[in-house]
């Protein structure tokens, strides 16, 4: 039964993946396909394989972030809750990108580890909620806000005398290198979030 229950979740834990690159992906490509720095294909295809890779660099973020947040019983009833968890986040994806609303697949994720705890009789770590969730959600829009602010004052500045050819065909080069920087650390995080919970 455990067994049979561990790849329940497993496959659960692949369509969540796939919903979260309804979000992320797209956001990740989206400059650079808007200023034809790439084609829609290229871009889909460079996203794909730095996800990939992302996948692969490690799972400290995960066990930072996702440790303390609930107690998560061991056997049947762990996997009961994980897989609620996974249901619950894929179903917020599917719902927000039916609708077009801006969401986050990792907090959808956390949502779903909350509400599953709830529901399962399972200790919420409010303080680690507020702590690793709430706070940083609030916070750190308005510290991007100012310091992306900052940084394109300071590039206006840089580049203020530069020969707009060049500087359209350097700009449209660094709009692919932080679309990939983006895909391989945004869209990979959630999926070593997920893969460290299912088998920790």
């Amino acid at each position: 039964m455990d067994t049979l229950g561990l790849v329940l979740v497993v496959g659960v834990a692949f369509g969540f993946a796939y919903t979260n690159g309804f979000h992320d992906s797209a956001n990740a490509i989206a400059t650079s396909v808007s200023t034809r720095a790439l084609t829609p294909r290229a871009a889909l295809m460079m996203a794909a394989v730095m996800n990939l890779a992302g996948a692969f660099l490690g799972t400290g973020v995960a066990q930072t972030v996702s440790e303390g947040i609930i107690a998560a019983p061991d056997g049947g009833k762990g996997m009961v809750i994980l897989w609620a968890a996974l249901i619950g986040a894929i179903t917020w994806n599917l719902v927000t990108w039916y609708f077009g609303l801006p969401s986050s697949s990792t907090h959808s994720l956390f949502g779903g580890m909350v509400g599953a705890a709830l529901a399962g009789g399972t200790k919420v770590f409010w303080t680690g909620v507020w702590e690793k969730i709430i706070v940083p959600m609030i916070t750190s829009p308005i510290i991007g806000l100012i310091l992306g602010f900052l940084v394109m004052l300071a590039i206006m500045w840089i580049f203020r005398r530069a020969n707009p050819h060049r500087a359209k065909r350097d700009f449209r080069m660094a709009q692919t290198w932080s679309a990939a920087a983006m895909a391989l650390g945004t869209a990979s995080r959630t999926r070593r979030r997920m893969v460290w919970w299912c088998w920790r």
